[in-house]
Formats: C-alpha cells, structure tokens, sequence
C-alpha cells in the first residue's frame, strides 16, 4: 500500500512540476490530418495537476477521466476496473466522434 501512495505522489509531482512535452508526436494525426481520440490528453493531464481545470477541458474534455484512470492504476478496487472498462468505452465514442466530425 505504502509503495503505491509513493508512486502515485510521484507521478503527480512529475505532472505538477514538469512541463508537457514541447512538440506534440501523433502518429494517427500526421498520418490522417485529422485529430486522435488522445491529442491534447497529455497536456490537458499536465494543466490538471498544476490545478487549471479550463485549459485541461479545452484541451480534452475527456481529461478529468484520464486523469482519475491514469491514478486508478494505484488503487486495489474492484471499481478500478469497471472505471477503465467505462473510460475506454467513453474514449472510443468521443474519437469515433472526433475523427468523423
């Protein structure tokens, strides 16, 4: 238990202190011109650690839902998996949408 709330803290820390990558690096976007269901996610995953909750839903609005799948991954639940189960579910309705619209 004792080693997941560290490693969880850590991550967190390296969200709130670091800044997100420079350039963004989408396969599916250079490929297709169009935007993936995860582009802006790692931005909008930075700006919620650092507590700016607008920037973070412009950038994705699915953002909050990565956020809280993204520290599911420290928690020993049995919702953890019905949260990513419903998660992936959500990212794939939002990028079929996303890359039709």
């Amino acid at each position: 238990m004792k080693v997941r709330i560290l490693a969880a803290s850590s991550l967190f820390a390296l969200l709130w202190m670091a800044a997100p990558p420079a350039i963004a690096v989408c396969g599916f976007h250079y490929l297709t011109g169009r935007p993936c269901p995860l582009c802006g996610l790692t931005r909008a995953l930075f700006a919620l650690a650092k507590g700016h909750g607008g920037e973070a839903l412009r950038l994705h609005p699915l953002a909050p839902l990565g956020f809280a799948m993204l520290f599911a991954l420290f928690w020993d639940h049995p919702l953890r998996g019905r949260l990513w189960m419903a998660g992936i579910a959500a990212f794939a309705v939002y990028g079929l949408w996303r890359a039709i619209g």
